[in-house]
């Protein structure tokens, strides 16, 4: 028997306008959508400061409890490669920063639309390096990806290993987008039942993501077809009606034939991004003290 969502979380859901999935929008209606459905202010006394990585722009977010925390998590925010900026995502690292007791960095990637991959996966390796040059003990570093973020985060980790340099700690993925086709069988049977993405908005942004002359298979922006061996520990986090959630299984299945570590953690009835919706009801709050159990563990 499958088990219910709570009453908080049907709450929420029901209040979420419809309409925020078409496919053949335009990349300006996509952002104005996604604009209008993400937060732009964290809880007062949350610090926000900014950094610069390398020309990178970027932003510490962290609780004051954490302030002294050398344990820090890299966000790569999500946006679905053409949308959003740091200030949407300054409750999502309060919420990190909390539940996991560490500093965030959120920094800006590149929109697809302003410069095609691998634009926002050497965004990603440059904030990384940069970090690490700062002074920052990479071992110290944990990414944490969410959506479309996940996947470039993945494919920012298999650059760093192919370059021999120093890698993260650990990587957790939130609801990510590895598979840029959707082949997998959740991606065919949640039609309708996913409010946030559909299998055919999410490839009509991975087209985007990857440019006119891109290929969907290539693992830079499809990390689904990477090799996965040498990379550090992975924790995918999805919902159980997530459209992507095959994405982290298939991933997770082929990883222990490669010698990688993946744990995937999907909690039934969730929809897709629905651990960034903080403490709005009890599954994504348990979801996000989970994540925050897992990069103690590896970064203790």
């Amino acid at each position: 028997m499958t088990p219910m969502a709570s009453k908080q979380h049907d709450a929420v859901m029901a209040a979420i306008p419809g309409g925020n999935v078409d496919h053949n929008d335009p990349i300006a209606v996509v952002r104005e959508k996604m604009h209008a459905i993400h937060p732009n202010s964290a809880s007062p006394g949350t610090i926000v400061d900014p950094i610069d990585l390398d020309g990178v722009e970027a932003k510490w977010i962290y609780t004051p409890e954490n302030a002294d925390s050398d344990r820090v998590v890299l966000h790569v925010h999500g946006g679905a490669f053409v949308s959003t900026v740091i200030d949407h995502y300054l409750s999502y690292g309060e919420i990190l920063s909390r539940k996991i007791g560490c500093k965030v960095v959120c920094f800006q990637w590149t929109w697809a639309d302003e410069a095609p991959y691998p634009a926002a996966m050497n965004d990603t390796v440059t904030a990384f390096r940069a970090l690490v040059a700062q002074g920052i003990d990479p071992s110290r570093i944990a990414f944490a990806g969410d959506s479309c973020g996940g996947g470039i985060a993945l494919a920012a980790m298999c650059a760093l290993r192919d370059s021999s340099g120093p890698l993260p700690a650990c990587l957790v993925g939130l609801t990510p987008w590895l598979d840029a086709e959707q082949t997998g069988d959740a991606a065919m049977q949640s039609r309708g039942r996913d409010p946030f993405v559909s299998a055919d908005w999410i490839r009509a942004r991975f087209k985007d993501y990857a440019g006119p002359d891109g290929d969907l298979r290539d693992p830079g922006i499809s990390p689904f077809h990477a090799k996965l061996a040498g990379l550090p520990p992975m924790y995918l986090s999805v919902g159980g009606i997530d459209t992507t959630a095959d994405d982290s299984t298939r991933l997770a299945e082929r990883a222990s034939r490669e010698g990688a570590s993946v744990i995937v953690d999907a909690t039934a009835e969730m929809v897709h991004g629905y651990i960034g919706l903080g403490d709005a009801f009890p599954e994504a709050t348990q979801a996000m003290e989970r994540i925050g159990l897992f990069i103690r563990q590896q970064i203790p």
